[in-house]
């Protein structure tokens, strides 16, 4: 490097120093193929062993051969925002509960700047902005999904540095598209919406009793202040749609570069509070076969699609977490490409925050958080060409 480029690479580091927080590491070249679309679908509260083998999930047994999968990848923390939070920012931004966002607050401080974390029993959570610490996952968890008498066990991550973005500030900054694509989310859309059965919702009836298929807690991208603000079109609240967007951007062929899908509480095996959830909302077995009839109506759908030939495209389908069991919180995570091989089984150590940096790497951005971090490995083997 000459001079003169030195001196621009010292006068662009002094301009940006928010951008290195958010970009410790540029992706290396080519580490995993260029992706155009990818569609990420968010399951919920199953341990892999109530999925493999499971009598009650035909269609993820079997479409799991066929595809690549991960038998060593574990959620990061407890309870499910967090793990939603990890997801898209690589980050649990100082959330450690499933509070609803305190929609468009102006005079709090996000948890990160305070360097304190959103424990259980906390306010809901302040609009996500700023950069300062994230909250600590523990190895032993007995204040959340955990208790002394019955600990949740985690791989423990320190506290650390972070920056209020997620991939979706990244897509709109490198001219790409994305969308949230949320079961149940009514008509009027996702502004101040926490649950709702598709009509109904807390905004429109008193919470007691309401249907809450559509649960925000399964929603990241809202608990961010400028995605609340809209400042930005292409970073506001018009990202987040229901399903019914969902089948018609497919048919229409107009799917974004990403694509977020998640599916109500019952399609997506949840399976508690059934009695908050409607009539076929159960807590037994059949949340399992519920949320495996909805997988198959969903990976159906995009794989019949006309575009799913064309081009670079991927559908990861991940659970965000074990719920409340006490062994380690390892999950089902499964990747099914148009590009390269199929069948491979990876046994490498992987969680959330590989997911995202993987995807990060596949659409060439800059790595999120702790997504960076050098002790986050790529999912080279499972999104492999040959």
């Amino acid at each position: 490097m000459n001079l003169k480029n030195t001196a621009l690479a010292l006068c662009l580091t002094a301009a940006l120093p928010g951008a290195l927080l958010a970009q410790k590491n540029a992706p290396p070249a080519h580490p995993i193929p260029h992706i155009d679309h990818v569609f990420v679908i968010m399951m919920e509260n199953h341990a892999y062993s109530e999925i493999f083998p499971n009598a009650n999930a035909p269609f993820i047994n079997s479409y799991a051969i066929t595809v690549n999968s991960a038998s060593n990848y574990y959620g990061v923390g407890h309870p499910s925002l967090t793990n939603y939070l990890e997801t898209v920012g690589g980050s649990n931004f100082g959330v450690v509960n499933d509070n609803s966002p305190d929609w468009h607050n102006t005079t709090c401080v996000s948890n990160i700047s305070l360097n304190a974390p959103a424990l259980e029993g906390a306010p809901n959570i302040c609009p996500i902005a700023g950069a300062g610490l994230d909250a600590a996952t523990p190895a032993v968890d007995t204040t959340n999904e955990g208790s002394p008498d019955s600990p949740v066990y985690n791989d423990p991550y320190a506290p650390a540095q972070t920056v209020s973005e997620t991939i979706a500030d990244q897509l709109v900054a490198a001219g790409k598209t994305w969308k949230s694509y949320q079961e149940n989310l009514p008509p009027y859309g996702a502004d101040w919406v926490n649950n709702s059965d598709g009509l109904i919702s807390n905004i429109t009836a008193p919470e007691p009793g309401m249907p809450k298929l559509y649960a925000v807690k399964h929603n990241p991208f809202v608990y961010f202040k400028n995605i609340q603000d809209g400042t930005n079109p292409s970073l506001s609240l018009k990202q987040i749609v229901g399903f019914d967007r969902l089948w018609a951007d497919i048919k229409g062929n107009s799917i974004p570069n990403f694509s977020y899908i998640v599916p109500n509480q019952c399609h997506d095996q949840h399976g508690r509070g059934a009695s908050e959830m409607g009539t076929g909302c159960n807590v037994d077995q059949n949340d399992i076969a519920q949320g495996d009839a909805a997988l198959k109506t969903i990976i159906s759908t995009i794989k019949s699609a006309p575009f799913w030939s064309h081009g670079n495209n991927v559908i990861v389908t991940v659970w965000d977490e074990n719920d409340y069991g006490t062994e380690p919180n390892q999950v089902v995570m499964l990747v099914d490409n148009n590009w390269g091989l199929h069948g491979v089984t990876s046994n490498v150590k992987y969680n959330h925050f590989s997911l995202l940096k993987s995807i990060e790497a596949g659409f060439n951005l800059p790595y999120l958080n702790h997504a960076a971090d050098s002790t986050t490995p790529l999912m080279t083997d499972l999104f492999a060409r040959h």
